[in-house]
């Protein structure tokens, strides 16, 4: 085994170790919600909170980027550097709207009253979804250092690997995604 494939090797662990500790890190915001989601001290009923449709468009974008990124695996796989690169720009741009949408709906909160200090139900909601939002973002900036590697080295081994890592990163967002969406978004409307 060469020491380029042991390295790779060890990364990959260790990503898949970060992984781990990042479920571990969400389990307890959602527990966090979970528990605190009954606290909301006089204000209005959170089904009035959120408006569904919006949230629902916010999910589409993000599964949508999702796929998209499936898409520029394929095309780096197959060594397309173009093609790759145009999907992860993609990828990119959807994950930019999913932010700006959700920054938006803390900015009509923050507005209307509805801030992390009123109560332990916003408390938990703005660190759990806010938590999401800064891996979202933390996605989006290695989603361009990456495509500006690719633009310098093309698909090479290496570059491959990284793809993959943020692959993993990004299905794991989604993931996280539909978790909030259910418990924060679809449960809180019932």
């Amino acid at each position: 085994m060469s020491s380029e494939s042991h390295t790779t090797e060890k990364n990959l662990f260790g990503f898949w170790i970060y992984i781990m500790s990042d479920c571990l890190l969400f389990a307890t915001l959602f527990a966090t919600f979970v528990v605190l989601k009954n606290h909301t001290f006089g204000m209005a009923p959170v089904s009035e909170l959120f408006s569904m449709p919006y949230v629902l468009v916010e999910t589409m974008i993000l599964l949508t980027s999702s796929f998209t990124y499936g898409l520029a695996v394929l095309k780096a796989k197959d060594g397309k550097k173009n093609a790759a690169l145009a999907f992860l720009g993609l990828t990119f741009l959807l994950g930019l709207a999913f932010i700006a949408m959700e920054i938006n709906e803390f900015l009509e909160l923050i507005h209307e009253g509805a801030t992390p200090m009123v109560n332990g139900f916003l408390s938990a909601f703005f660190t759990l979804v806010g938590t999401h939002g800064l891996h979202v973002t933390a996605g989006l900036i290695w989603m361009v250092v990456l495509m500006i590697q690719i633009m310098k080295h093309g698909v090479a081994e290496e570059t491959k690997s990284k793809i993959f890592c943020l692959g993993l990163f990004w299905h794991f967002l989604d993931i996280i995604w539909i978790f909030v969406f259910t418990i924060v978004y679809l449960m809180g409307a019932i």
